[in-house]
């Protein structure tokens, strides 16, 4: 692949929204504003969604009551009854400067949204815009669909494309950024639309066909339950982020008892996270794998004599067995999910009987311990022993995936031919 080609990607996708929003406010600017009343009516609830907004960047959607009055406001033929002609144009300056206005109180304290966020709420918004304004203000869709539950199912059709355009986009500008594979990170978006995604398509629905029946006294009403799920949401985010935070709390028990060297840990889950991510894992794997990076090591706090440095992959294989078998056994007692107990006990076993997060847990393990004892030039040597270990000890798919993560790093490293 060409190094230069996801970049462009992502610059395209990024200089489109850009002029899109520029050529929008521009136009909005010069022939004002129609029906003034519904613009800020929509304005005020895009904006009031973005100070809303829950978590940060790696968070799918952390403004869902922004997207939906966005969405709603693309798909608005009608105000109590009364057509609305405001096009894509007007749409997509009305998003945008309610959102700039939302991201205000965020940027000031270093928490605002990045380029890429704000260029997925434009390039979606004015796809949705486009597919039904034009056909409404021409009279096709009153065409298409005289009646009220055809008229809804089309409006609802409609959101359910804007959806899979915006994970589409998601999936894309994830792959141009990071050159983790497409397809996975595809798959990720769309499980995600199923989630917070399917409550923000049916809340912008329920918004503009609210709106064309009993007018804009139907915002208020019709927020309220997305408000709420964005608050639920916040809260088990929370709750993610303490047990993410215990789990990283037990595995450095390890360090502080001086079994294993400070950031061992941190660094193997780092490292194993990204290599899952070139493996094509699933998110819930990935949390899975990540977890169980972070405590691969806890068994070494059942041994009588610490192992030197922590190094376990240097140890025979009945011993490596043990100390897993010992740490799954602790890993059981905390209360952490059995799947993550699963890998830490056999990520000793030999690489083909084991599961793909024991496989890839055992190769960085090593790889890391192997970096560290060489010294300067460790990498290199490290990675050309995993390399030669692919017979019997680690997986071949692995041990390469392992090596583009790091060339994609500081470190340009050699693959294999």
């Amino acid at each position: 692949m060409n190094p230069s080609r996801p970049l462009s990607v992502l610059t395209l996708a990024r200089l489109t929204a850009a002029l899109l929003a520029v050529v929008a406010l521009v136009a909005t600017l010069w022939h004002g504003l129609d029906e003034r009343g519904v613009a800020l009516a929509f304005g005020v609830l895009i904006a009031v969604g973005e100070l809303a907004r829950w978590g940060g960047a790696e968070q799918r959607e952390s403004a869902p009551l922004g997207a939906a009055g966005a969405l709603a406001y693309a798909l608005l033929g009608e105000n109590g009854g009364q057509s609305t002609h405001h096009g894509v144009l007007q749409t997509v300056a009305v998003v945008v400067a309610a959102s700039l206005v939302g991201c205000v109180p965020h940027v000031a304290k270093g928490h605002g949204p990045t380029a890429d966020h704000l260029t997925r709420r434009v390039l979606t918004v004015a796809f949705a815009a486009v597919c039904f304004q034009p056909l409404y203000n021409q009279g096709r869709l009153r065409e298409w669909a005289e009646d009220g539950p055809t008229y809804a199912a089309l409006v609802v059709a409609l959101l359910v494309l804007s959806a899979l355009w915006d994970a589409v986009l998601a999936a894309a500008m994830a792959h141009a950024r990071t050159r983790w594979p497409f397809g996975p990170l595809l798959r990720d978006e769309l499980r995600g639309t199923l989630g917070i995604g399917s409550a923000v398509c049916a809340t912008g629905a329920v918004m503009a066909l609210a709106v064309a029946v009993a007018g804009l006294w139907a915002l208020p009403v019709f927020s309220l339950p997305l408000l709420l799920t964005q608050l639920s949401f916040r809260r088990y985010a929370a709750v993610r982020t303490t047990y993410r935070q215990t789990i990283a709390s037990l595995a450095r028990a390890t360090e502080i008892a001086g079994y294993t060297p400070a950031g061992h840990a941190r660094r193997v889950a780092a490292l194993s996270r990204a290599v899952g991510r070139e493996l094509g894992l699933s998110e819930p794997e990935l949390t899975v794998l990540e977890y169980a990076a972070l405590m691969h090591d806890i068994g070494q706090l059942s041994l009588v004599d610490p192992v030197p440095a922590g190094a376990t992959a240097s140890l025979a294989p009945d011993d490596q067995r043990r100390i897993a078998l010992l740490g799954g056994a602790v890993v059981r007692r905390t209360g952490v999910d059995a799947e993550v107990a699963v890998v830490v006990e056999r990520q000793a076993d030999p690489y083909r009987e084991q599961p793909v997060s024991a496989r890839i847990v055992r190769a960085v393990n090593a790889y890391e311990e192997k970096a560290r004892e060489a010294g300067p030039g460790g990498p290199l040597k490290a990675l050309e022993e995993l390399r030669l270990g692919t017979a019997r000890d680690f997986q071949p798919e692995v041990v390469e995936s392992l090596a583009r993560v790091l060339a994609r790093g500081s470190l340009m490293l050699p693959l294999a031919g």
